[in-house]
């Protein structure tokens, strides 16, 4: 990298000024860019609102070299590119105000410009370069003061690392950017990151059971629950948690108010009869969501966020609307405390899986960029949970780094395992699909063990109410297998075969599959060097069909 650029862009009286100088009336700069470390520490003169930093590099890209695209949040797709390839943007239709708002509501949108061409990605926190098995990685030490995304243009040959400091306010000392460049092997430059960064080892490796989302959804209730724990009896021995999702709950929000309908003995009686199988008790939240027609928000319309039009902003789509309440408003805080309070202590759950955390972010406020806010967000959430278990879902990994215990590292998954109408008009990179899922879990295996324990999302061998062929649901489960560590099952298991237990004691098992490589050798296909059992090995799969034979290489039970 030759030949540093910077941009500074900030407000000060009222103008928008940009600037390419170190030092001016207004500010300096301290640029320092040695032994493979990259800082810039902002003084500033006078008070200003920042809006964007910058520093482009000219780069040298080889014609078979990829670059890895880290996506915004757990959800957002996750892979390598080659030179010819585009990144996919919403469509067009999604892509125009207001339709944007509600398409986008949990992507990068509104801080990103999209690359337009071939050749032209971008990627959050961190990224590498490949060629073949040699990397030249740069990541971000801290998103504490903003969000990094680092932007490649393989055509022009250069490399820019942007922060986003939209809305910080800036008077003395400001760390406009921490970062680190390192070169070596896939293990080895990750191993150094994660090093540098001094996170703490994840508290826990792995952990396997059961969540009640993907065969209900919101259409859960005391029976169901109930019978779903005492069918996991068949393979007891090999399940650690199990977890409530959606659904026990009035509103959303209205965490404390109990669907007496549906849950006649309540939360702690859930989490009384999990733990008399020896499992953990999960429970689900969306700890910053108040949906439209609950009982908190129309008690407290202050506590939520204001968009930019002073509106409540619509934080998700779901449950037909709900907004978000603001870390920042004390009353808010005091609420959100009390109900971990109750959750975790008076009811007994041992983990909480903590979703839709990136509406806390969406706009910046309070002269707090967006990675600001995600960031003392987390540490807010890791003060309400002590020490129990968090499981975090739909934020910004560089932001949750040592807050939690394990993170999503995928969209959800469908029940159809091509996807539905909005996965071919490619409304956003964030909709469900387990396609998307199976490529994050193989591109972001990077995380597991160094930054939190890995979660893929779930895998399914039931026979109704999906869609899949049984190669598709192995493939699901041998993929979750390899690449994560929080396995989950979303079925019931009184339906499965003799075969099928065989197959969940297998993909709950702590894999001793070691991965060597993983990229795409065409469009649709994936290849992946394994060493098992002291021998190298390929798994290859096409992506769209499902076909592989992972079923041999890790000895899934022959089906009938």
């Amino acid at each position: 990298m030759q030949n540093p650029v910077l941009t500074l862009v900030y407000q000060y009286e009222g103008k928008r000024l940009t600037s390419h100088r170190t030092e001016n009336e207004h500010y300096h700069i301290d640029f320092t860019f040695t032994d493979g470390v990259l800082r810039a520490k902002l003084t500033t003169k006078t008070a200003i609102l920042l809006k964007s930093f910058k520093i482009r590099f000219e780069h040298d890209f080889g014609a078979d070299d990829v670059f890895f695209g880290n996506g915004y949040q757990a959800w957002t797709t996750s892979r390598e590119y080659r030179v010819g390839d585009r990144m996919r943007d919403m469509i067009p239709l999604a892509a125009t105000r207001p339709l944007k708002e509600l398409a986008g509501v949990s992507s990068d949108w509104r801080f990103v410009k999209f690359p337009e061409r071939a050749g032209e990605f971008f990627s959050h926190t961190y990224t590498y370069i490949r060629r073949g098995d040699d990397l030249l990685f740069l990541g971000s030490l801290s998103e504490a003061t903003g969000f990094t995304v680092i932007f490649a243009d393989m055509n022009r040959g250069a490399l820019t690392v942007c922060k986003d400091v939209d809305g910080a306010y800036a008077a003395g000392e400001y760390d406009l950017l921490d970062a680190v460049i390192l070169r070596g092997g896939y293990d080895e430059v990750f191993d150094a990151y994660f090093k540098a960064m001094g996170l703490p080892k994840p508290r826990i490796d792995h952990m396997s059971g059961y969540t009640s989302w993907y065969n209900y959804f919101q259409k859960i209730d005391e029976d169901i629950i109930l019978r779903d724990l005492n069918a996991l009896d068949r393979v007891k021995d090999s399940v650690s948690i199990f977890q409530v999702d959606d659904g026990y709950e009035t509103c959303v929000g209205d965490w404390l108010d109990m669907n007496a309908a549906k849950f006649p003995h309540g939360m702690k009686y859930i989490a009384d009869k999990i733990h008399e199988k020896g499992y953990m008790a999960g429970i689900w939240l969306a700890p910053f969501n108040l949906q439209r027609d609950s009982r908190t928000y129309k008690a407290h319309p202050d506590w939520v966020i204001k968009g930019p039009n002073g509106k409540p902003l619509l934080g998700c789509v779901g449950w037909g609307g709900a907004y978000t309440m603001d870390i920042y408003n004390p009353e808010a805080r005091a609420y959100m405390k009390r109900f971990f309070d109750v959750v975790l202590n008076s009811w007994g759950y041992d983990m909480v899986k903590l979703d839709f955390l990136y509406s806390q972010c969406m706009y910046p406020r309070g002269g707090k960029s967006r990675g600001q806010i995600m960031r003392e967000a987390m540490a807010f959430l890791r003060e309400c949970c002590g020490d129990k278990l968090i499981l975090g879902c739909g934020v910004h990994h560089g932001a949750s780094f040592g807050y939690i215990d394990a993170c999503r590292i995928s969209c959800d998954v469908d029940l159809n395992y091509g996807g539905r109408f909005y996965n071919k008009l490619h409304v956003n990179n964030e909709v469900p699909s387990a396609q998307n899922a199976i490529t994050n879990a193989i591109f972001r295996r990077h995380l597991d063990g160094r930054a939190f324990c890995n979660d893929p999302d779930v895998f399914f061998l039931r026979y109704s109410n999906l869609t899949f062929t049984m190669e598709q649901k192995l493939l699901l489960a041998g993929i979750n297998h390899i690449f994560g560590n929080v396995l989950f099952v979303s079925d019931n298991a009184e339906e499965y075969t003799d075969e099928d237990i065989e197959v969940v004691k297998k993909a709950f098992s702590k894999s001793d599959v070691k991965v060597l490589s993983a990229g795409y050798v065409s469009d649709d296909d994936i290849e992946i060097r394994l060493l098992k059992d002291g021998a190298e090995q390929t798994l290859a799969f096409n992506m769209t069909t499902g076909r592989s034979n992972i079923a041999e290489i890790l000895g899934f039970p022959v089906r009938g």
